[in-house]
């Protein structure tokens, strides 16, 4: 049985106003079951790992706008960065809005800068999370010297066949679903032997657990993407992100 949806005009004047009205519905709260309000923690700040690229420093600085270094990065973004950078596979799960994004873009970019001819795939589940990623990486590397921006590039079926040619030459980050990824690239991955070949960085995010047979082939289709890597010389690193599994370390 379908239940009815339900729809109320939420008093804006505050989080908590909100919170209130909301606890005060009876059709709502009958859903409802269990109610945690986490009290507020102050920030906590790192440095930004030494050995990431000088020019990516000062493109985060004036990104985010602020000049000093001690307050650019997060805890659990400066830990995600070193790691990393130091060769390793990354999980990262914290909430939503926390800053995830930058726990793999700041890796990536630091190869790309390091490497003309290294390439990154982001595997991204929906249009418009790949929409908001790729208009977040071009705002940081507008910040960097004309030289040095990499091409971002999106790639999925609606993007016209007159144009896939030339992303397919230009792409040094790719954005794209695993659909797409599945159906118009690993069949066809000898037109795309510049992203295989030098693939530095795969990222997903979201990261889920998928059940049944639909988990099932997303789960061949990462493993046919390192068969393909490997067939042509590439063992990329993985960055997953998530702000909803609970068991990131076993996953």
């Amino acid at each position: 049985k379908r239940e009815p949806c339900l729809h109320y005009n939420l008093p804006m004047s505050s989080v908590q106003a909100s919170l209130d009205f909301l606890r005060q519905q009876i059709a709502f709260m009958e859903n409802v079951a269990a109610w945690e309000q986490l009290p507020a923690q102050s920030a906590r700040h790192a440095h930004t790992p030494d050995s990431l690229d000088s020019r990516l420093v000062e493109a985060l600085h004036r990104h985010l706008g602020t000049n000093s270094r001690a307050s650019l990065l997060y805890t659990h973004q400066s830990h995600a960065v070193e790691a990393s950078l130091r060769g390793e596979n990354v999980v990262v799960v914290s909430g939503t809005a926390s800053g995830k994004t930058l726990c793999y873009n700041l890796p990536v970019l630091h190869s790309l800068l390091h490497d003309s001819t290294a390439r990154a795939l982001y595997l991204l589940p929906t249009k418009a999370l790949a929409q908001d990623q790729a208009t977040e990486l071009n705002s940081l590397i507008n910040h960097l010297s004309d030289s040095d921006r990499p091409a971002v590039r999106m790639y999925d079926g609606d993007t016209p066949h007159s144009q896939r040619r030339t992303i397919r030459r230009e792409a040094r980050i790719l954005l794209t679903n695993p659909d797409m990824l599945h159906a118009g690239m690993l069949p066809h991955h000898t037109r795309w032997v510049s992203l295989f070949s030098k693939l530095t960085y795969v990222v997903l995010d979201e990261v889920h657990t998928y059940r049944g047979v639909f988990g099932s082939h997303v789960a061949n289709v990462l493993r046919r993407l390192r068969r393909i890597c490997e067939f042509h010389g590439a063992s990329p690193q993985f960055v997953c992100a998530s702000a909803t599994i609970a068991n990131p370390k076993e996953l």
